[in-house]
């Protein structure tokens, strides 16, 4: 399964929020996490906006604006993220991308394949931003690696 750059970003944008707006209770500033995370400003605000849409993220405009999580970091999935961004094909279709893939006609990987999903959607659908950043918290994990993107 690989996850779209956009769905990647998500997950990574909706920590943030979780974790910031923990710390401030309030509204995250879009261009502060654009330039934290080394995320384009615009392809963020894209992604931002599907996840508002979704009912995961409330924005407010305005110079104390930015975004928040709709409801508390214990109820938001990173399964949630993947449906609001990538949707379920992540989870439904072939790896190799071979149209008509399937239990009886299947991939070369079909098998091993699907064992693998099953268990990638249970443990997106079984964790929380809320848990997942309190580990990033305990493992002194950091959001971006400044001097990855700055070669």
């Amino acid at each position: 399964m690989v996850l779209s750059k956009a769905c990647t970003y998500g997950i990574l944008a909706s920590l943030y929020v979780a974790r910031e707006s923990s710390r401030s209770n309030g509204y995250v500033s879009i261009g502060k996490m654009s330039e934290k995370l080394h995320i384009s400003f615009h392809f963020l605000t894209k992604i931002l906006q599907e996840l508002t849409s979704a009912g995961l993220l409330t924005s407010m405009k305005g110079p104390k604006g930015g975004v928040a999580l709709k409801r508390d970091a214990g109820k938001i999935t990173l399964l949630d993220i993947i449906i609001a961004i990538d949707g379920m094909k992540v989870f439904t279709e072939c790896l190799l991308g071979m149209p008509g893939c399937g239990t009886e006609k299947p991939c070369p990987v079909h098998d091993e394949w699907a064992e693998i999903r099953e268990d990638l959607y249970e443990t997106f659908r079984s964790k929380t931003l809320g848990e997942t950043v309190q580990k990033i918290e305990e493992l002194d994990l950091r959001f971006a690696l400044p001097e990855l993107f700055d070669r």
